[in-house]
């Protein structure tokens, strides 16, 4: 059996991007995306949840990060989680789980695309402000694909 590791997120940036590259010259992009939750309590009294998002993009999603991403730009997040693991100053283990980007829409406040998307494998990469968009090839999804 298959297994799924995919997320796909709408929310708020909450800072700038943090844009650095390694020692072997990859860009590297971490940034932190804000999701809202709202519902009715059993006394029917709105409630509403903020849960924070870690993000890391790599290569050219870093590059669109870094031109065209700023703090509170909404914007769409798909990829998969991954977790990471070391031993802080004490020596104690820590753990932290953390989006790995696969595809980055910014969107505009009224759920439009607005200025650049990008995916992983630059097959999507449209130009700032452009209405082209380059068609993906159809997937045959089999019976053993669907995760339930």
């Amino acid at each position: 059996m298959n297994s799924l590791n995919k997320v796909q997120l709408i929310g708020n940036l909450t800072a700038e991007p943090d844009v650095r590259e390694t020692p072997n010259g990859q860009k590297v992009a971490t940034f932190s995306v804000a999701t809202n939750r709202s519902w009715k309590d059993q006394s029917g009294v709105k409630q509403e949840e903020v849960e924070f998002h870690n993000v890391v993009a790599w290569r050219f999603l870093a590059d669109i990060a870094e031109q065209y991403m700023h703090k509170g730009k909404k914007v769409y997040v798909e990829g998969y989680l991954k977790t990471r693991s070391g031993d802080d100053t004490t020596g104690v283990k820590r753990y932290k789980t953390e989006i790995v980007a696969d595809n980055v829409i910014l969107l505009s406040t009224g759920g439009g695309r607005e200025e650049a998307s990008a995916s992983y494998d630059d097959t999507a990469v449209e130009a700032p402000k452009s209405k082209k968009s380059t068609p993906k090839p159809e997937e045959e999804i089999t019976i053993e694909d669907i995760p339930f």
